[in-house]
């Protein structure tokens, strides 16, 4: 006996592959978008942490190679704002190298830049941490990066010790699991769990100290 195979027909193909065209174009375009979006705040925040390690380096031209967690510090020899409530007052002394404190947000994050750096300028107003033992003699030491670095405990006063026998990492409020960190050699470089606790092993330092805003 022979088998009558039903084929479709010229018609019935065409609407097919109309369908799936019109579905194509109804949810790629958004997939697309999203991650094109994602990269593109991404790089902005490593456009940010560039100029703020460029102007750490400016500053430190003109007070004697220190940057400021060094320069200042009180007559013991302590850092005077190595407290959460002061985190940003390290940015703040570096106002003219900074030209604006909009580069202290991330563009992943939900707060807002302060106007200046004077009259509403506050660590409620910046993205990114400080290392307090950041020294351009010691390139690959830590400067400044995303605030949402862990090490799955909290900071004690503003200060997360990271080191490499802790559980470094990020937490998803940034950049979903990501980071970006500035380098005292001046590089930003984007780093997932594993790269950043890789990067926090060859420091030079058993523990990094990382004051970060409030």
């Amino acid at each position: 006996m022979k088998t009558k195979i039903k084929a479709f027909t010229v018609l019935e193909l065409l609407i097919v592959i109309l369908v799936v065209i019109v579905f194509a174009g109804l949810f790629l375009p958004y997939s697309f978008d999203d991650r094109g979006r994602t990269k593109a705040i991404r790089i902005n925040c490593v456009c940010n942490l560039k100029q703020v390690g460029l102007a750490f380096r400016l500053w430190s031209d003109d007070n004697n190679s220190m940057y400021p967690m060094q320069y200042y510090t009180n007559q013991s020899g302590v850092l005077l704002f190595a407290d959460a409530t002061n985190e940003f007052r390290y940015f703040q002394a570096m106002s003219n190298e900074l030209s604006t404190p909009k580069i202290l947000v991330c563009p992943a994050d939900k707060r807002i830049a302060a106007t200046n750096f004077t009259t509403d300028f506050s660590g409620a107003r910046v993205s990114y941490f400080v290392a307090l033992e950041a020294n351009e003699m010691f390139p690959n030491r830590l400067l400044s990066g995303d605030r949402n670095i862990t090490n799955g405990r909290s900071p004690r006063n503003g200060i997360l010790e990271a080191n490499t026998n802790q559980n470094i990492g990020w937490t998803s409020e940034l950049h979903n699991g990501f980071g970006n960190v500035g380098l005292a050699d001046g590089s930003v470089q984007q780093f997932t769990i594993n790269g950043l606790r890789n990067c926090v092993g060859h420091t030079g330092l058993a523990t990094n100290r990382l004051l970060l805003p409030p």
